[in-house]
């Protein structure tokens, strides 16, 4: 499992010394849908988000908040264009007809700094438009997507959020691409069917309109305890919020708490 820094958690603190940071908030008026599908069109406009001089600005504050760079020397760049990144759809969940396994959560953008460090940037579709909605640090999204193609050409690569776990679907087979995925549906993958039994036990009421939606526990933005290292953690479901309401808000949490755990 990969523990990641944010912008919510990291970004937030640097920015009391260095300044806003110019990240999208989510509406007010709830989440804008995402596109079914990654156009070149789109491609295009979050790449043009991900290399907006205020966007390489807040970069540099991300990759200097540890003091492994300056903040003059960081000097980020955009390495690459954006890929799609598709988490587990709450249709698929809630059994509806016809329903992929996943669905567009997000854009990912590569950025490197000049000593190396790596993040992603997400970009979603906004009422202001294609925005920057998060940074997460390393290569996660780019990947899972090369295991993916790997593993099985063709396929959907996504995302189980509340467990961090990442699979490649094809056909009727759901394989697992990490080691949460293996402990979730075994070494050598799954069925569909078989896997769709078991995220609807998971998170079946959990899903929009749930009691637990209406307790406010529907992801978004929320302010969380601090971590096991005394860090104040936000719960961030990068703006896009395509899984909010199946608890992809708190999945930061726990892998902050299960981190502190095991130490």
């Amino acid at each position: 499992m990969t523990l990641r820094a944010t912008a919510a958690a990291a970004v937030l603190a640097a920015t009391a010394l260095l300044g806003p940071a110019p990240l999208a908030a989510a509406a007010p008026g709830g989440p804008v849908p995402q596109p079914e599908a990654a156009t070149a069109e789109n491609r295009a406009a979050a790449t043009r988000a991900a290399t907006a001089p205020d966007t390489l600005a807040t970069l540099s504050r991300f990759f200097a908040r540890e003091g492994k760079v300056s903040l003059t020397a960081a000097q980020p760049r955009i390495d690459g264009e954006a890929i799609p990144v598709n988490h587990l759809s709450p249709e698929f969940v809630a059994g509806r007809a016809g329903a992929p396994v996943a669905r567009l959560e997000f854009l990912a953008s590569r950025a490197v700094s000049s000593d190396g460090q790596q993040a992603a940037l997400w970009t979603a579709r906004t009422e202001a438009g294609w925005q920057v909605v998060n940074i997460a640090t390393g290569d996660d999204e780019f990947r899972y997507a090369r295991l993916g193609a790997e593993k099985l050409p063709g396929g959907t690569v996504f995302r189980e959020p509340q467990i961090d776990a990442w699979y490649v679907t094809g056909g009727s087979r759901v394989l697992p691409l990490d080691e949460d995925a293996e402990r979730a549906v075994g070494a050598g993958g799954t069925s569909l069917a078989a896997y769709r039994a078991r995220v609807t036990g998971a998170y079946g009421d959990k899903l929009p309109g749930s009691p637990y939606a209406a307790r406010g526990m529907a992801g978004g933005y929320a302010e969380a305890p601090a971590g096991g290292d005394g860090t104040p953690v936000a719960a961030v479901t990068g703006g896009a919020g395509a899984l909010a309401a199946l608890g992809g808000g708190g999945v930061l949490v726990a892998l902050r708490r299960r981190r502190a755990a095991r130490a």
